[in-house]
Parts: C-alpha cells; structure tokens; sequence
C-alpha cells in the first residue's frame, strides 16, 4: 500500500466534497464544483489531468444539442452500458443538490461525443420518466444490475427535504431520509416501479453499495432519524422475466458500521473498502476487503496504510474511487494555506493495481458519503466523498487548454461583489441567487446620484416586479441612501395651469325697426 500527496496545480478549490468523477477511455472527469460556473468553463465539467503527482483542471465543452447540467453534489452516479461486454458506455446522474440547496430529481445522461483538435465535447441529455418516480434526493445510490439479457437501474436511500405539510418555522429546511424504497428504472423506456420490502425497515443515505450481475449488496449507511450507523448488510436480488420484475432482499451477518467509506476495486472479485466514519467523532482508519463470490459476499480486516498525521488529526475528509485499486483522498487545508478553502490531495494506491490495470471492471460501485451542513446532520457528515470511477495512472491530455481562475473577470473590480452600502450583506462566497432572473452573480440597479453608483437590488429590498419594472421602464432610480437627498435638492417640480377654452362672444339681439315715424323732438328729450 503506498500513500503520496498530490500537488494541486491550479483551482483545487472548485473540487469539493459531493462533486463527482466521470472516465471515459481512460481520462478523468469532473463535475458538480464549488459554486456556479464561470464563463471560462460554462458546463462546469473538467478534465482532471493527474501527471506527475500534480493534478491541473482542463475546460471541458457540450454539444449544442446538450442541456444544461447544473453542478450537483452528492448525486446517485452510474454507468450504462448497450451489453455488459460494450467497451462504450453512458453516465447516468440523478438528483444531488444545486449550489443554492435546491434538492433535484432530474435524470441526466453523459456521453463522450468527440475527443480530437485540442477538444472534448460530451453530449448531456435530460431523460423523462414516468410511473413511480423517485423523489428528489441526495447521498442515494444507483447500480445496474443484468438478468436474462436484460438490464435496470436500481435506486435505493438517500434524504430530501422535510415535506411542505410538514415543514415548520424552526424546522423548515431540515431533512430526512427518505422511505427505504427500492426503484427500478427502466432508461429505454423511461417508467419506473418502486418495491416495498419488509426487510428494509429504515431509511438510509450515504451507504455503499456494490452490484454484480443481477445482484447488489448495500453495506452500512446512516439513518438520520435514529442517528446511528448501523451495521448493514443487505443483499438485493432482481430477477427480470418477461413478465414484471421480482425483487427479494436478505438481510445478511458480518456487516459494518460505516458511513461515507469508499470502494475501490482491485481485482474481478475482490473490491477494497477505505474511509468513513464509525461515529460522531471517530474517522473510521481500519480498511476491509470485499470478495464477491457467485452468491455470497465475505468482508475482512486487511493492511491499512501508513496514514500520515495530517490525515490522522484532520476532523474530516472525503475521497473518491479513481478505479484499480487508487483512491483519492482528500483532507481540508483549514489554515495551513493561504487560500482558507483549499484542500490537501493524496492518491491511495494498494498492489496489483498496475497489473490489473487493462482488466475490464464488471462490477458497478457507487458510494456516498455525508457532508452536510451542522444544522442538517452530524458534526462528521460533513465529510462528502466523491463518487468516482476512474483511472489512476497519468493522461496524456497535454492539449487541452488548462483552466486558470486568473482569466476570469475580475469581479471585484467589474462591481458584483462590492460592499454596496453600509447594510450590504452580499458576499461572493455565501450568496445564492434571490431572484429568479439571477443566475451566477447579483442582480445590481445603478443609483442616479451624483456620477452614479452600482447598488444591489437585494440591499434595496426591490421586490421582483419592483425590480423588473425599473429595468423597463426609462426613470432615474435613487437608493435608499440618496433617496432622500435628493428629494431636498430638487427643485420645485413646475406647475402646469389648466388651459381654459375662451369664452364664446355673446350674440347681438335683433332690435326691432320701429314701422312708426318718431318725432325729432321725442328723440332729444330722451337724450337729454
């Protein structure tokens, strides 16, 4: 067993506890980074370059007929394939947790399309479901399992957000596990069935499970409800005759009490189990091997690696299976660097993984673990592993165009993340999006006093439509601070008279012609 620290090149920060790794022919990729992306790399999935003991992070295209993925952690990661010997194969995702907390319950499929001039373009396609649709959640588990001919996805676990009839003040985005289903999904045809079994009393999340054949076997797990980590063994059976598929469960002897532990394999059947936590307050250091026989499973104590005091004095950490018996581990840098968010990275490489490493793997592994925040679990769940299948050794990618931070905008200077006012309590690490026409940065309103001055719209407290109609509308808006100001400095606003119509002359009356003659003298008395 052999354990040596990887130097993170550029941008460690963006892998996160919860994100996820995809390999295609051999070449490493991620996704599911801290944050919303940024314009040098709008899918947010990278090529993760490991050479050399030093791991840099490449840009990564779609295709135009692609969707939008949004960066996930903690989603239910698998692989799909036409025929259990097909050499190509698909990445199915399901749920995860946006960077705003939004729990998903979408379906994504990821396939390589090109890999040639200095480009690698994935295609990623939203899949439609039907029937008994799993919920929304995370730190769930998705495995294909192969019976006569035939394949489905199965999903198990995982917790989502308390339901709305529920929900109280005190409690409103608190979580739980969800019911202890199993589902099984069928990807060509879209619809979806869930089983109800006895066996399977409580719920479970962040668990490892490990398929082979038609058969999966779910090995620890913690129950948020009891808080306890029970030591779980199940074993899963899918049978898919041309008429409904059966499911039965076994409740098995010999299993752990783990969670967020990690699986790598290292031969056909043998897989090596590392990571996690027995408790609150305990890493869990003692490895196991798992050996998968036809129909049964055994589980044993093997040699734990030299661990360093780094690892050992650490309050959490998470990894991710790099594929042949490689792990990668990594342990928050906290104040040992610069940067507070950065992580230390270690590859965990056990013997036999060089010559195993042409050998097709036939088993699918899917592992969770549990980060979360103190207020949603337990102090140790905040260690996520990634959930990976990947290659360990170097990559020959030296074409692709190297992600660098430094080419971003800066946006300190460009006024996103300016302290706006003195109230102004947006910051670039904490935010999420308040508005619906937000996306990656803050929406701002440029306040008409003196040179003008960007400020915004959450620190005005501009309700939406507010907002909406000052972006149409052609009017100089003024913040809360000048508002005031400059309803002093104003003039008095003109007043504007009525406009009244002339008066319309009055018509001369008609006299009368006198038809009788008047006497000269008549006429000078009366003028008299």
């Amino acid at each position: 067993v052999s354990l040596q620290m990887v130097s993170a090149v550029n941008n460690s920060s963006l892998l996160q506890p919860g994100c996820s790794l995809l390999n295609f022919d051999g070449h490493v990729f991620f996704f599911g980074q801290k944050g919303w992306p940024k314009r040098s790399c709008p899918t947010g999935v990278f090529f993760l370059d490991i050479k050399q003991n030093e791991l840099k992070m490449k840009p990564v295209t779609f295709s135009r007929d692609s969707c939008y993925l949004p960066p996930l952690r903690y989603p239910a990661i698998c692989t799909l394939r036409g025929n259990v010997e097909s050499d190509k194969h698909q990445y199915i995702i399901h749920g995860g947790k946006t960077p705003n907390n939004d729990i998903s319950d979408k379906v994504y499929v990821i396939s390589l399309v090109t890999k040639a001039n200095k480009k690698i373009t994935f295609q990623c396609i939203e899949k439609d479901l039907g029937g008994d649709v799993p919920e929304a959640r995370y730190g769930h588990t998705i495995n294909v399992v192969h019976s006569r001919g035939k394949s489905v996805s199965v999903i198990f676990g995982g917790r989502s957000y308390t339901p709305l009839a529920q929900r109280t003040t005190e409690k409103w985005n608190s979580v739980v596990d969800c019911l202890p289903s199993v589902f099984l999904v069928n990807f060509e045809f879209g619809c979806c069935t869930s089983y109800i079994l006895p066996e399977l009393q409580d719920g479970l999340s962040f668990h490892v499970s490990v398929a082979r054949n038609d058969t999966i076997y779910i090995l620890g797990g913690h129950s948020l409800q009891n808080n306890t980590r029970p030591p779980n063994l199940y074993k899963l059976k899918v049978d898919l005759p041309l008429g409904s598929p059966a499911v039965t469960c076994s409740v098995l002897p010999g299993g752990i009490s783990v969670s967020s532990a990690i699986v790598t394999q290292i031969c056909d059947t043998e897989f090596v189990l590392v990571g996690g936590y027995q408790s609150d307050n305990q890493k869990r250091l003692v490895c196991n091997t798992i050996v998968l026989e036809d129909n049964k499973i055994e589980i044993a104590e093997r040699e734990s690696p030299d661990w360093t005091p780094d690892i050992k004095h650490c309050r959490t950490w998470f990894g991710c299976d790099m594929g042949n018996g490689s792990i990668l581990l990594g342990i928050p840098g906290a104040n040992k660097q610069l940067v507070s968010d950065a992580n230390y990275f270690y590859i965990l490489r056990y013997k036999g993984a060089e010559e195993d490493e042409e050998e097709e793997l036939t088993a699918q592994i899917c592992s969770q673990a549990s980060t979360e925040d103190q207020g949603d679990s337990t102090p140790f769940e905040d260690s996520e592993e990634f959930c990976f299948s990947a290659e360990a050794n170097s990559f020959d990618v030296d074409d692709i165009d190297t992600y660098n931070e430094d080419d971003e905008e800066d946006e300190s200077e460009t006024g996103y993340w300016i302290t706006c006012c003195a109230s102004c309590t947006i910051d670039i690490n904490t935010w999420v999006p308040f508005y619906s026409t937000e996306l990656n940065k803050p929406a701002m309103i440029l306040c008409s006093s003196g040179a003008g001055h960007w400020v915004h719209a959450q620190c005005m407290d501009l309700s939406e439509s507010m907002l909406l109609r000052l972006s149409e509308a052609n009017v100089k808006y003024f913040c809360n601070e000048h508002v005031d100001l400059n309803k002093g400095l104003q003039t008095p606003k003109k007043v504007v008279h009525l406009k009244k119509d002339p008066m319309k002359p009055l018509r001369k009356k008609k006299t009368r012609k006198l038809t009788a003659p008047v006497k000269k003298s008549f006429l000078r008395r009366l003028f008299e």
